[in-house]
């Protein structure tokens, strides 16, 4: 029998119970390829029947999921990598250069700090409730004006232009909240700082 080392247990369980990864120590117009993973990535992927998926499906499949994913997979998305993992092992995959995912949970009265959005463990507090959310860039253009339906786990996942600036607002039971965001390479995937006010 293969002995796991003790330390290599703890970081897989810290990876699983993770939440919302803290601050760290508009649609594409082509329909991108399903991801070319290498071959770890490939039995990762096929071990969670995600194979064939692109790197945006899966992030939509996993974020939209209400399976319970106590073994996995956990994903932390990136602004230009979505970070798989679960009790035997990890895979990466790339988010296409043009886009950004950016998820985000309004709230009434308690939210929590998150940067890296976690596919698994996220949880925010209005779940599956009508929004609509607009968004415009810092030059005025309206990228967002639409109502959607938060996920199970309170959040609304949009796919965005990469390396765009503006502000955010969501609208709800005539309530409403804004923010500025941003879609660089070091900024959030996880917006939870949208406490909804009377409008």
């Amino acid at each position: 029998m293969r002995l796991v080392p003790t330390a290599a247990v703890l970081a897989t369980l810290g990876v699983l119970l993770a939440g919302c990864s803290a601050l760290p120590t508009a649609a594409p117009t082509t329909s991108p390829a399903p991801v070319a993973a290498t071959a770890g990535a490939a039995e990762f992927l096929a071990r969670h029947n995600l194979t064939g998926l692109t790197t945006q499906q899966v992030i939509d499949r996993l974020d939209a999921s209400e399976d319970d994913r106590t073994a996995g997979p956990v994903g932390s998305v990136r602004p230009d990598e979505l970070e798989l993992s679960d009790a035997t092992g990890k895979a990466t995959l790339p988010v296409p250069a043009d886009t950004f995912y950016l998820s985000v949970a309004p709230y009434l009265t308690k939210t929590h700090d998150c940067f890296n959005h976690n596919l698994a463990t996220c949880k925010g507090e209005l779940a599956n409730q009508v929004i609509h959310v607009t968004i415009t860039d810092t030059s005025g253009a309206t990228l967002v004006d639409k109502d959607v339906t938060t996920y199970a786990n309170g959040f609304a996942g949009l796919w965005l232009p990469r390396n765009m600036a503006g502000t955010l607002t969501v609208t709800a039971s005539g309530k409403k909240a804004s923010s500025a965001i941003a879609t660089g390479l070091g900024d959030p995937t996880c917006l939870t700082t949208l406490k909804l006010q009377d409008a």
